[in-house]
């Protein structure tokens, strides 16, 4: 079988170690623009500030979910690199010393590896650990195989699903502990543009449980994103 329309349209080699510890957050976007999944990543990109974002967010007529969800994994983890990199100057190891959302909300980082156990990180260095346990998943010929004659694995959805329940944690983190920042930047309304459609798509596909949506719950009850 040839590749899939995923690794023909998404180039997976430069994907590691592109958040360094300098913090210049760069997203990954090499889409090659004569392929199917191409014109999917396009569609994605459309409804970026898109009015009506209940049509947005639908999956496409004739369009596989799961090649889908693939091509959203990468839209929003690009615009979740993109928001934190605004203001990543202002998230230091002394500013930041936990991962939090406001005094109520803990994050610990654990990926079964080098973390084996919950642990307390700083912020800066939970969302770096973050992007890079999101890269090497995207680059996992398991999870998005490169042969389209090979499916995507059974437990996907709940990959993906973990994968959005962690990104949502750098929208609480930005909205808790930065949002000065991001006023002073004038860069408000496209905050609050990008965790709409996050918003949006993650309650489209049911992939994250209320208590999770918690440290924002106010904000979406505020701002009607949940009518």
């Amino acid at each position: 079988g040839g590749p899939s329309l995923f690794q023909k349209t998404l180039k997976m080699s430069s994907f590691l170690g592109m958040f360094s510890r300098s913090k210049t957050f760069k997203p990954q976007k090499n889409f090659k623009n004569d392929t199917a999944r191409f014109s999917l990543h396009k569609k994605a990109q459309a409804t970026l500030g898109a009015v009506d974002l209940h049509a947005a967010v639908a999956l496409p007529d004739g369009e596989d979910l799961n090649e889908w969800l693939a091509v959203n994994v990468v839209e929003f983890f690009n615009t979740a690199s993109l928001i934190y990199g605004t203001i990543s100057e202002h998230c230091t190891d002394a500013s930041c010393p936990v991962m939090s959302a406001g005094p109520k909300y803990l994050y610990l980082w654990q990926d079964g590896a080098a973390y084996k156990k919950p642990t307390e990180v700083s912020a800066p260095m939970y969302i770096d650990l973050l992007m890079t346990w999101i890269e090497e998943q995207l680059s996992d010929e398991t999870m998005f195989p490169s042969d389209a004659a090979v499916p995507f694995p059974k437990d996907f959805m709940k990959r993906v699903k973990n994968i959005f329940k962690r990104l949502f944690r750098v929208y609480a983190h930005v909205y808790h502990c930065h949002f000065r920042e991001v006023q002073s930047l004038g860069a408000e309304a496209h905050l609050n543009t990008c965790f709409r459609h996050f918003f949006m798509f993650v309650r489209e596909y049911d992939l994250m449980a209320s208590a999770d949506l918690e440290p924002l719950q106010e904000l979406i009850d505020n701002r009607g994103l949940d009518q």
